[in-house]
């Protein structure tokens, strides 16, 4: 556990990410509990055995061709009941480049997945973060497709924004009773 659960109030939180970024958005998120005094464990997918001790989850992934990782897919459906018994927050990680171009904002749409989560769980929120790109952590076929793709590579979160969501979930749990 990383935080001190002075209140009483343990999250969650449950990450799926490829190459780090999306793992660093989870971080960022973990501090801002902490700050809180909300105990927090931050685990990969395949580490959850229970969610008993917890009175939240927040759960991420990273997205690849408009769909999570299989990973947070596993997640998901292994603790379906569970999860839309407490409060879930999930969140995804994924366009890169310029929000303006169409191709970045295709990206942007909410993965298939989550659809499904959100009429089946009814989660508190599903922000769609922008990621991070870097060449050096591609193989040979994804790095040279950034050829044809420039304004892809490079590191489009936005800190400010991923930091205030985690402070409303901050806020949302503080302000209600711990299980």
């Amino acid at each position: 556990m990383t935080g001190q659960a002075g209140l009483g109030r343990r999250a969650l939180i449950v990450v799926a990410s490829s190459r780090g970024a999306t793992w660093e958005i989870a971080r960022a998120i973990r501090d801002t509990l902490d700050e809180h005094d909300i105990g927090t464990d931050l685990v990969p997918p395949d580490a959850v055995t229970s969610l008993s001790d917890y009175d939240a989850v927040i759960l991420g992934s990273a997205v690849y061709t408009g769909h999570w990782l299989a990973p947070a897919r596993d997640f998901a459906t292994r603790f379906r009941a569970q999860l839309a018994t407490r409060r879930v927050w999930l969140f995804s990680s994924g366009p890169v480049g310029d929000p303006a171009r169409k191709m970045v904002q295709a990206m942007e749409e909410e993965p298939a997945e989550v659809v499904a989560l959100v009429e089946e769980i009814h989660p508190c929120g599903h922000p769609m973060f922008a990621g991070k790109l870097d060449p050096r952590k591609l193989h040979g076929l994804q790095r040279a497709s950034l050829l044809v793709f420039p304004g892809l590579r490079g590191d489009f979160r936005n800190w400010k924004r991923i930091r205030a969501w985690a402070e409303e979930i901050a806020m949302d749990l503080t302000a209600t009773p711990a299980k």
